[in-house]
């Protein structure tokens, strides 16, 4: 079936225009956020006359200025003018004749799609196409699992977008179209996703995609407390055309099986990930504190240790392999600490380093740096937590930020530049991040006070982000899921 992706929406307010705010890398507000010059005037006629007062105050008086002109730019803020747009910060109070608009110029590329019954987890399944691509228009490969209200409702969905233009050619070629006769071409010009389904009962909690061999074959936890194992080849093949995809539907869809079933762990879970150094191995963790360790056979069959990994003392909410050593991993738990395993240890003694409190919640969700000893977690408190593996016994992390207002749900390291991350929150918000970035002068400086300059970029329009992930072969390009749906895109800060 062919779903045609929708026109990206504008976060629009009007009457200012309220644009998503984007620091770029030198830690300066990008082009994205327009601030009124009237505005602009303003704030630097404070900003000078304080200047001016700075070797007569004191620090309690130059507190009290900086805290009153917060204020005031704040107020601004809300106020609006009739003269053109300003800057919104999540929070900020909305008039009723505004409305939020998205700038179509801080990003490169951005697409919407909907899938019907939400998908509130995927993966990103490799492709042949290339390395480092950077040329639109761009096609790339999915795998995400349903929720519907019923279980025998719920998919498996692999999908194939394609035709994903920059935001430059989109706006070209709408503009030439409305001068054009032939709707059909401007038709097979716009993006498009198709997608292959395959039966799966009971929502699915998790989804995760490995290359094991030459097949790409997907784990999946089910709300039912069972692991299921997915050859995924069917379906990548019946995307290759219209032709091979109705085959597939008329003759194949409804008897796809997995090919290994796991169900020692007697309850639901969503802790899921594939080993990056040994193929094939895999982890799974429960909501009932237990971990199991997947290590593939000869012949397509799996054996799953019976002795789960003991030392939570409630649900596991996210595991990760090390990329860099085949036997340790890490996991997070309701129980709000994080733990680093070893494998090479039998499962009662493998926990090798703890940190009890890594956060005043349920630790929700992990992330291992691929380039650099660094450790994210995200929680229930709403907080980013960077820890430090070589410090990891200190118990305090290096940085912590607290930006979003709502449970973190999703982190992930940029797979290419080892201080830039992504997160979502439950607030609606995805947040891009730069570990490298320090503030710069006193442009921006009110925003500043507001704003970590590490944030790069915030990211609104959809409702309930529940997962993202950076295309490892598209660099800069985020792709997150919601109850909305998905949000293809890449912005300018990254």
């Amino acid at each position: 079936m062919a779903i045609i992706f929708l026109l990206p929406l504008a976060l629009c307010v009007r009457r200012v225009a309220c644009r998503v705010c984007a620091l770029p890398c030198g830690g300066q507000m990008a082009s994205e956020v327009e601030v009124m010059e009237a505005d602009r005037e303003d704030v630097k006629e404070e900003q000078d006359e304080e200047d001016l007062d700075e070797d007569d105050d004191d620090e309690v008086e130059e507190e009290e200025e900086y805290e009153e002109e917060n204020n005031d730019n704040r107020k601004k803020s809300a106020e609006g003018s009739n003269s053109g747009p300003r800057v919104f910060l999540p929070g900020d109070p909305l008039r009723e004749d505004e409305k939020l608009e998205r700038d179509e110029s801080a990003y490169v590329m951005y697409h919407q799609a909907q899938t019907g019954a939400p998908c509130l987890s995927f993966d990103i399944i490799r492709d042949p196409l290339g390395e480092d691509r950077t040329s639109f228009p761009m096609t790339m490969f999915l795998v995400a699992g349903t929720q519907a209200e019923s279980a025998h409702a719920n998919r498996i969905m692999v999908f194939k977008m394609s035709n994903l233009n920059s935001q430059q050619r989109d706006a070209k070629e709408e503009s030439d179209s409305e001068g054009s006769d032939s709707d059909d071409e401007y038709e097979d010009r716009k993006a498009q996703m198709d997608t292959a389904l395959v039966p799966h009962y009971g929502g699915i909690n998790r989804i995760r995609v490995t290359q094991f061999g030459e097949v790409a074959v997907a784990a999946t936890w089910s709300e039912k407390g069972r692991v299921d194992l997915w050859d995924l080849s069917p379906q990548l093949g019946a995307l290759k055309s219209a032709k091979a995809l109705a085959d597939f539907v008329r003759k194949e869809q409804a008897r796809v099986c997995p090919v290994f079933t796991f169900t020692g762990h007697l309850t639901e879970g969503f802790a899921l990930d594939w080993s990056p150094t040994v193929p094939g191995r895999l982890l799974s963790g429960d909501c009932k504190k237990n971990i199991h360790l997947w290590n593939p056979l000869e012949g397509g069959d799996w054996l799953v240790d019976q002795r789960p990994y003991v030392g939570h003392s409630q649900s596991v909410e996210d595991i990760q392999w090390s990329p860099n050593e085949a036997s340790v991993f890490s996991s997070c738990s309701a129980d709000s600490s994080i733990r680093i395993w070893d494998t090479r240890a039998t499962p009662g003694r493998a926990c090798m380093l703890v940190v009890e409190k890594a956060h005043n919640a349920d630790v929700n969700v992990i992330s291992w740096n691929r380039l650099e000893p660094f450790l994210l977690s995200g929680a229930d408190d709403g907080l980013l937590n960077v820890w430090d593996l070589r410090r990891f016994k200190s118990g305090e992390p290096v940085a912590s930020f607290k930006q979003h207002s709502a449970p973190i749900t999703s982190v992930e390291w940029h797979p290419g530049d080892g201080s830039v991350f992504a997160a979502s929150g439950a607030d609606n918000l995805v947040t891009q991040w730069d570990l490298a970035v320090e503030a710069e002068g006193a442009e921006a400086d009110w925003l500043h006070r507001n704003l970590p300059p590490q944030l790069l970029f915030l990211h609104q329009g959809q409702t309930d982000v529940k997962e993202l992930h950076w295309h490892p072969q598209c660099p800069g390009v985020l792709i997150s899921t919601a109850l909305s749906g998905f949000d293809v895109f890449r912005t300018i800060s990254v």
